[in-house]
């Protein structure tokens, strides 16, 4: 009993690739990834985060990181274009798209001293934690 599929899993497999097939994947070239293909890894230590996110064939400039207190979104913009030329036959293709993926961490991020670099696919974020103030402060009600 401990290979019950769900219900509908069956149908999902089956069509999963036929629905999306004819209006998102492009003829040549590769697919626009999904937010879930944006593996990350977070690592931490005392001062801060470092993330580690894949975004292969993907352009520097095409890389966008917003810190929003704990919240960090990634967003990339995948840009294709296939020609082919035979004789008089001229066959192009173009296909543009954007994913993004947002998380959440523990406690807020001093966005003026983040860094981000990218080599071979891969992003490097160092977010260091927002230094919290010195502790209780006592208010003196006038």
């Amino acid at each position: 009993m401990g290979s019950l599929m769900t219900r509908n899993s069956l149908f999902d497999e089956l069509f999963r690739d036929f629905a999306t097939g004819f209006s998102v994947r492009p003829l040549h070239g590769s697919p626009l990834p999904t937010p879930e293909k944006i593996r990350i890894d977070v690592s931490e230590n005392d001062d801060a985060y470092t993330v580690t996110a894949e975004v292969p064939g993907v352009a520097k400039e095409d890389i966008h990181v917003t810190i929003d207190a704990n919240i960090v979104t990634l967003q990339a913009e995948v840009k294709q274009h296939d020609s082919q030329q035979k004789d008089n036959a001229v066959h192009s293709e173009r296909y543009y798209g954007a994913v993004s993926r947002s998380f959440q961490l523990p406690v807020d991020i001093d966005a003026d001293a983040a860094s981000a670099k990218t080599d071979n696919g891969v992003l490097t974020l160092t977010l260091p934690k927002k230094k919290l103030s010195g502790g209780a402060r006592k208010l003196t009600v006038g």
